[in-house]
């Protein structure tokens, strides 16, 4: 694999590379199709980004079902309608058809999204292929066999030949693709002001419901304490070998599939400081700080996590100290939730 040279790209597609890769899919398509005014963190606010469950009764990769981020695909729908931009999303049965219809899309000029595995996908070091289908890119050319890629991880486009796309596009197991690709109307106009501030508002209030107001004790900011109190229970109950790879699952569910822990309370700072140049309500640059804040703490969390998994440390008190960070995190995204909640209730 190698990367692609900017230039040898017909149509004109400009690759960016993102923090999270259906903010810079969302992103990065999006402006090709003429909406400019749209940067990652206000994608990923607009589309409600920012959240939190651990699923008590599922296992992915041996492990506990933690996500940190909404269900693939909700970042870029919500996102276009909020613009009102008009979205079409195909999955397939037939790879054939699947990869023919692609093809006819990018011989009219057309880069289309297709969500992913991430198992096969060859240009990722191999320490970061696993068993996870919820990624995102962005097919922008073909050349020959050759499809070029603009992956929001990487830093240039990529290329996979016709073999390796299809396989990734058709991954097995959790959250398979089925082949799905997704992409905007033509054409389309640039975004108002009003309505990026409207999108802004009604991103705020469903990311305070999902952090605040979902059924249970493991979703939101309560589903953060769950996990907390869980960690303290893993070495007795499981042993010190599973409860290692438990602790290696969250981090990477945290820190690599996409920066879901700290990655994702940064942009989320990020996107509320953005936010006041459209809603100049003086409490969101002080929940960005809150909110970044809680980044860090996830940051150190996971470096807590690691030294665990690791072998560094192991004790009881190892375990509860980790759990500990993770109940505090759940009681300070619970406060800035709050006054975010309170602060939007201020706009017009």
């Amino acid at each position: 694999m190698d990367s692609i040279n900017q230039s040898t790209v017909a149509n004109g597609f400009h690759h960016l590379q993102a923090a999270h890769c259906e903010n810079g899919v969302t992103t990065a398509l999006l402006k090709h199709y003429g909406v400019h005014k749209l940067t990652e963190p206000l994608a990923f606010g607009i589309g409600s980004g920012l959240f939190y469950i651990q699923l008590p009764f599922m296992k992915v990769n041996g492990g506990p079902a933690i996500s940190f981020r909404t269900m693939p695909g909700l970042i870029f729908k919500r996102t276009c309608k909020a613009l009102g931009i008009p979205v079409t999303r195909k999955k397939y049965a037939s790879p054939q058809k699947a990869m023919q219809e692609l093809d006819e899309r990018l011989i009219a000029g057309k880069p289309t999204a297709c969500q992913v595995g991430v198992f096969y996908l060859t240009y990722f070091p191999k320490e970061y292929r696993f068993h996870f289908n919820a990624h995102n890119l962005i097919v922008v050319d073909k050349q020959r066999d050759d499809y070029i890629i603009s992956d929001p991880i990487m830093e240039t486009l990529v290329s996979m030949n016709s073999y390796e796309l299809q396989r990734v596009r058709f991954a097995k197991g959790a959250f398979a693709p089925r082949g799905q690709m997704y992409y905007p109307g033509d054409n389309l106009n640039e975004a108002t002001d009003e309505q990026i501030r409207r999108g802004i508002i009604s991103g705020i209030k469903r990311n305070c419901r999902d952090m605040l107001m979902i059924p249970g004790s493991f979703g939101g900011a309560k589903g953060i304490a769950y996990t907390g109190r869980q960690i303290k229970g893993w070495k007795n109950k499981l042993g010190d070998e599973k409860a290692r790879g438990y602790l290696a699952q969250l981090v990477r569910m945290q820190e690599e599939i996409g920066t879901g822990g700290g990655g994702f309370r940064f942009i989320y700072g990020a996107f509320l400081q953005q936010a006041h140049a459209y809603l100049p309500i003086d409490e969101l640059l002080q929940i960005s700080q809150q909110i970044t804040a809680t980044g860090d703490k996830w940051r150190d969390a996971a470096i807590q996590a690691s030294g665990i998994y690791k072998g560094r440390l192991g004790t009881q008190a190892d375990y509860d100290n980790m759990g500990d960070r993770l109940i505090e995190i759940s009681e300070l995204e619970k406060k800035a939730f709050k006054d975010l909640k309170e602060a939007v209730k201020k706009a017009k």
